[in-house]
């Protein structure tokens, strides 16, 4: 779905600049016509990254889950962010990999829980939280930088 008619192109090559149809957002120019992506996020320095307040939404995505393991539930504060800043096409795809990755760590601990309880084995949980742990803080580094990141093994459903 590209957009073409009486936008005029960029000097530039491909990339995100200001909506030429004056939506107030940025629209991805492909190198050859305007698409139909839209996104609040603006970049300082480059097509990949983002303004600053949605990189800082993005990291508390996926940093809000550690405090969220206060609580037990380390989807809570990841759904906050989703559901708060989901019209950001940048902070959503962070909020839905932090929260897609915490739900699927909850449905994988419960059965092991539950099996390792019964077997009095705790080898697996320990390795399997350090995993967590780790990945959210790379996911957090990610988002601070203003890059993608997809949690590995993770069920995707959100997009």
């Amino acid at each position: 779905m590209a957009r073409s008619g009486p936008f005029a192109p960029p000097s530039g090559g491909a990339g995100w600049y200001d909506d030429p149809a004056g939506s107030g957002t940025m629209r991805y120019w492909d190198g050859s016509r305007w698409t139909d992506a839209l996104s609040s996020a603006v970049p300082p320095a480059g097509p990949h990254s983002a303004r600053d307040d949605a990189r800082a939404w993005a990291l508390a995505a996926h940093l809000s889950a550690l405090l969220s393991l206060v609580v037990g539930l380390v989807f809570v504060g990841p759904l906050l962010v989703y559901l708060a800043q989901r019209d950001d096409p940048f902070v959503r795809h962070h909020a839905a990999e932090a929260l897609n990755f915490n739900l699927s760590v909850l449905l994988y601990a419960i059965p092991l829980a539950i099996g390792l309880a019964m077997l009095g084995i705790v080898l697996i949980v320990v390795p399997l939280a350090l995993a967590w742990l780790v990945l959210v803080c790379v996911g957090a580094v990610k988002a601070g930088e203003g890059a993608a990141f997809r949690y590995p093994l993770t069920i995707r459903l959100l997009r």
